[in-house]
């Protein structure tokens, strides 16, 4: 796998920091209290863009809390970052699926994801957050990888592959709440990337799906299998 200078850093769960060959900072799915997030990564250094798929608490739960220290441009479905700036975000970048926008040096398209998108306010209850999205991250120097957020498999990442090409996937795999191994296995024939990194299991009892039985599924003729540990940078 070749990220052409730029550096991926998986952080537990959805949550991935992305330094770019520019230098650039951005955090993906931000959820640094996670479980499976070392303590040497729980605090924020830089930050200068927060992505985010959608608003359940497991993918934006230290979102407000990095915007208000660091400021970053924060991207979501327009419901979400107006959510985000009630919450004190000062700089929103709101966009909606089939949409694309530069942001800290990273071309980014909103896509579909299938799942839902409810926010827990502050009070418990739940608000509208607009819809659940992914994302095909175009780094600096021209490698395209493919956040899919929470979802569940769909025909039309066929179409992500045909319009977008990337050759890396970051697909959820633990089950209950998003895809299966045996849904993702499938999603990577629609979207036929160089290497799969899976994410979204072991966080809860009830993510039982594993990297291991991904590469089952895959075998040999199937992409590779990167199973990266939390805090591992590529």
């Amino acid at each position: 796998m070749d990220l052409k200078g730029n550096q991926l850093t998986w952080l537990g769960h959805a949550t991935f920091r992305i330094h770019s060959k520019d230098g650039a900072v951005v955090y993906v799915d931000p959820w640094l209290s996670n479980p499976l997030c070392p303590d040497s990564e729980k605090d924020v250094k830089k930050c200068d863009a927060l992505i985010c798929t959608h608003g359940h608490f497991d993918h934006i739960g230290d979102a407000v809390k990095i915007a208000q220290q660091h400021n970053p441009v924060v991207v979501g479905i327009f419901e979400l970052c107006a959510w985000m700036e009630r919450k004190g975000a000062q700089q929103i970048a709101p966009m909606n699926k089939g949409g694309t926008q530069t942001v800290a040096g990273i071309k980014i398209t909103m896509v579909n994801a299938v799942h839902s998108c409810g926010i827990q306010d502050d009070d418990g209850s739940i608000v509208y957050g607009g819809e659940a999205c992914g994302y095909v991250l175009e780094l600096p120097g021209g490698v395209k990888l493919y956040h899919a957020g929470d979802t569940m498999l769909f025909a039309d990442m066929q179409l992500i592959r045909e319009l977008w090409a990337p050759e890396i996937a970051l697909l959820p795999i633990g089950d209950h709440f998003t895809m299966d191994p045996r849904q993702a296995a499938y999603a990577c024939k629609l979207l036929q990337p160089q290497t799969v990194i899976p994410m979204h299991f072991g966080t809860f009892p009830q993510l039982t799906g594993r990297p291991a039985d991904l590469q089952k599924l895959l075998g040999a003729g199937g992409p590779q299998v990167l199973e990266m540990r939390p805090g591992q940078t590529v």
